[in-house]
């Protein structure tokens, strides 16, 4: 027997004050002798005009840790009718936690000290926030529990900071004013990835008061069968494009020395594949399962790196049957940037909390792509009240 599931609080964290466009490279610092001439190209393309770092701004010292990120958007959940005590799940999402090992999850719930409750790490990119929300979705939908918190953070600025990226050249530079799409390597992810953290309280039964989301369904498909690796860190390809893990290295400081740990993007294969894989066969798979029509989707809530992918991703949609029209998008992207398994929970927090943009009966469908090997999320929710 299953059970109707609610979101009932969304909560976001996002660390310091704005940093925009102009003040983003004192905060990671300038690599080489002068100013980035790529960071104006990949900004340009991107539409992101502000984002958060954990990065002290004076210093380039880390304010607080992915656990402690996570663990503030939780806090934000609480309130008179829901307490840390009462939490019985907690399912944490991110890309990169703060250590190998233990897990992500343990070390939110260490941060939080709330008293023990069953808790769970989801690995990934993008799509791990999402995971961790439908373990959390599964865990109250099945009667096993009455309530979960699900949580997606990234704290990247500690990887896009000066002091692991090489100086430009001028061929590079010339090359992004070219090719665009090339801008999708260390450059577009230095003057992209944002900080932050999002948190949802999930209910088996909606708010006494006021709105709720009912999760209808969320929908994870992986095409890693027929695609290479995209997006990774902890690793790289040899010549014959086959990926290394940094284990496998001779040591760890031939790791090093070979960037292994830094954030990368194959540039040729995510331009060629990305809107077409994630948005392509991931909707046409999607609504194998779940018909969808567009006039039923009053919001559709889509996560994408760059603007650079909106135009595609419009087109996309269309060829699927499923044309959406842009003024019943959400994004907000401009104003937080692209915070990879937090941005979800972030678009939901900001339509969610937002006074007057939801009403009872809309019906929300949100899409997070992943580029790491290539996985495709939709998730769709309908606006109850009380």
């Amino acid at each position: 027997m299953t059970h109707p599931v609610y979101i009932n609080r969304i909560a976001a964290f996002l660390p310091g004050e704005p940093v925009d466009n102009e003040h983003m490279e004192q905060v990671l610092g300038q690599v080489g002798e002068r100013p980035s001439r790529a960071r104006r190209l990949v900004l340009r393309r991107n539409g992101i005009r502000q984002r958060y770092y954990v990065l002290d701004p004076q210093t380039g010292v880390p304010r607080w840790t992915n656990a402690e990120l996570t663990a503030e958007a939780v806090r934000g959940l609480t309130g008179t009718e829901v307490d840390l005590a009462d939490i019985e799940v907690l399912a944490c999402g991110t890309t990169m936690a703060d250590q190998l090992a233990p897990g992500h999850g343990v070390m939110v719930h260490g941060e939080l000290g709330n008293p023990g409750c069953e808790v769970v790490s989801l690995a990934g990119i993008c799509a791990a926030g999402v995971a961790a929300l439908k373990y959390a979705w599964m865990s109250v939908l099945s009667g096993q529990h009455g309530n979960a918190v699900a949580t997606g953070s990234e704290n990247a600025s500690t990887l896009m900071a000066a002091r692991n990226f090489a100086t430009e050249n001028a061929a590079r530079v010339a090359a992004l004013e070219e090719h665009p799409e090339i801008a999708f390597e260390k450059d577009f992810l230095r003057w992209m990835l944002s900080d932050g953290a999002g948190a949802m309280l999930l209910q088996d039964r909606p708010n006494a008061t006021g709105l709720s989301l009912r999760i209808d369904w969320i929908d994870i498909h992986s095409y890693a069968d027929r695609l290479p690796v995209c997006m990774y860190a902890g690793g790289d390809k040899d010549a014959d494009g086959r990926f290394v893990p940094w284990r496998h290295y001779s040591s760890l400081e031939a790791a090093l020395a070979q960037s292994a740990f830094a954030l990368k993007q194959d540039v040729r294969l995510l331009n060629d594949q990305v809107v077409e894989v994630s948005a392509g066969h991931g909707l046409r798979d999607t609504l194998t399962r779940h018909p969808l029509s567009a006039t039923e989707i009053d919001w559709f809530l889509p996560h994408y790196s760059s603007q650079f992918f909106r135009q595609p991703l419009y087109d996309k949609l269309a060829e699927c049957g499923l044309e959406i029209p842009f003024e019943r998008w959400f994004t907000n992207l401009p104003e937080v940037g692209n915070v990879g398994s937090a941005s979800p929970y972030l678009m939901l927090e900001a339509l969610f909390n937002g006074a007057g943009r939801l009403r009872a009966g809309q019906r929300v469908l949100c899409y997070v792509p992943e580029s790491g090997r290539f996985s495709s999320a939709f998730m769709h929710f309908t606006v109850v009240e009380a």
